[in-house]
């Protein structure tokens, strides 16, 4: 029979623990809530007032109901006081040895059948669990911040969790409201561990100066879709956090692609920590910079399309439209667009071997078109200064946001996109989470419009494999290189990899 926790700790009431507090006591629970102090306690007490004040404020509680929450949760400094909760979780700092000492305590003070739960978001829970008399009832629980908003609750169990208490937990998550996933006990789990994968990743490329910060950003967010681009998102998690969690990804993989990207150790030694502290890639409570207009793109009147197929002709008529002169060559021919005034090369190899075929392979510049929004415009070594402003200028005519970009395999949106895919792909096959919840996982975690696995289907499989042969080949990064899974699949000519995982 499922065990119900009606009476549940909390042990660290900063802004996640108070969450959690709330959300347990907003189920009809009795929510014991634990401080180091009287000080930390007081403020464990502000965190529950303001979260359910604001929720009166917006109509979303009463006054009657906030009472009634409020007085569910006792708050005390004495473990002691956990001796009959059912459920313990913690949410201390995310440091080891803190972790570890709290579970052996925990331990003594808590009934035998009392389950400990961790709400880590990276560290390993066999590691905490491993400190106890009573591994197979530890287990991972980790919420997202805000608690009491998001729906999102990871359920991480271990090699000697106690049979059916992973189940058991997944059913108290949804009895709160949460929609919960389960996984195995892997570094950053499924949403942290895709996600910094991808998050560090755009800092290398920032790094190595495929691209600048701001066109990065504008690429995932309106090209891709996402709710933020990578650094405003890093800004907003915290630099030093997400530092931490990529050091934890790369001691347990050895990838590395985890290990945390040199301009993040720099940033965290500046104190330069993203929103919390003012300045990280960005710098906050300066005003914005004002949007630049489309301007008439400089000097040009005839513009080349290399390229063939929809795409080639769509843009032929978008640039008709915007009243210039559309002039259209296949890759093998490129004689009709020589004297193009600049040449748009929409091609899957690389710009530069298009370029050193022309007369003036200054006036080339590459063309990907992403989304409804977004063009990536790559310029190659010898792309003119002059050639790659009136391309910037033109897709601003075109009603499009330009990113400019250096000339390398997938440019910015698929270079991304598709490793934080491969990753997704690699998490599937080996087991530890399923398909479901790994979509799941991102979209709710993260508020990602599809999950990765729903992105691929969508992309196809072929093309992403493709893409990460591509970037392979490029960059010799082993991460890039097709899971096998992948490539199987499109051997195979499986088209869709959810109804391949069920």
């Amino acid at each position: 029979m499922a065990q119900t926790f009606e009476t549940v700790g909390v042990v660290g009431l900063g802004t996640m623990g108070a969450g959690i507090a709330e959300v347990f006591a907003r189920s009809g629970r009795r929510v014991i809530g634990v401080e180091a102090d009287d000080a930390a306690l007081e403020r464990g007490r502000g965190h529950l007032e303001r979260s359910t004040g604001r929720a009166v404020a917006k109509g979303k509680l009463t006054e009657d109901a906030q009472r009634e929450i409020l007085g569910r949760v006792t708050l005390t400094t004495s473990r002691a006081d956990l001796a009959d909760a059912d459920l313990v979780i913690e949410a201390i700092p995310e440091i080891m040895e803190f972790k570890r000492v709290l579970f052996a305590d925990l331990d003594r003070v808590c009934k035998p059948s009392a389950v400990l739960a961790t709400n880590t978001s990276s560290l390993s829970v066999t590691a905490i669990a491993a400190g106890t008399s009573r591994p197979g009832r530890v287990i991972g629980m980790h919420f997202f911040n805000p608690a009491p908003v998001m729906k999102l609750v990871e359920v991480i169990h271990t090699v000697v969790t106690d049979d059916g208490l992973a189940d058991d937990i997944a059913a108290l998550a949804r009895s709160l409201g949460k929609t919960p996933i389960t996984a195995g006990d892997r570094a950053g789990f499924v949403v942290n561990r895709l996600l910094l994968g991808y998050l560090n990743h755009a800092c290398a490329l920032l790094e190595a100066g495929v691209a600048g910060r701001d066109d990065i950003d504008a690429a995932m967010k309106l090209g891709v879709g996402l709710p933020m681009g990578p650094f405003t998102l890093l800004d907003l998690i915290g630099l030093d956090t997400s530092y931490e969690v990529c050091e934890v990804l790369f001691r347990e993989t050895r990838d590395r692609r985890h290990a945390p990207a040199p301009v993040l150790r720099e940033l965290v030694t500046a104190g330069l920590l993203g929103r919390k502290t003012g300045r990280g890639f960005y710098s906050y409570g300066e005003a914005a910079p004002a949007t630049p207009e489309a301007r008439q793109a400089a000097s040009v009147s005839t513009v080349g399309i290399v390229g063939g197929g929809p795409e080639a002709a769509t843009l032929a008529t978008a640039v008709e439209r915007a009243g210039f002169k559309p002039v259209v060559a296949e890759s093998a021919d490129l004689t009709p667009v020589g004297d193009a005034d600049v040449v748009l090369a929409l091609s899957d190899r690389p710009v530069v071997e298009l370029a050193v075929r022309l007369p003036h392979p200054e006036r080339l510049a590459g063309l990907h078109l992403v989304g409804d929004e977004v063009a990536e415009v790559a310029s190659t070594v010898l792309t003119s200064p002059e050639t790659t402003a009136a391309v910037h200028d033109l897709v601003q005519i075109l009603d499009r946001t330009p990113v400019m970009c250096g000339d390398r395999a997938e440019f910015v949106v698929n270079a991304l996109l598709y490793a934080y895919l491969n990753d997704a792909v690699r998490m599937l096959e080996s087991g530890y989470a399923s398909a479901g919840d790994i979509d799941t996982g991102m979209r709710l975690g993260c508020g990602y419009p599809a999950g990765p696995l729903e992105m691929l289907d969508a992309i196809g499989l072929e093309a992403v494999r493709d893409g990460l042969r591509a970037l392979y080949a490029e960059y010799r990064e082993p991460a890039f290189a097709p899971v096998p899974l992948l490539d199987q699949l499109v051997t195979a000519g499986v088209r869709s990899i959810r109804e391949y995982a069920g």
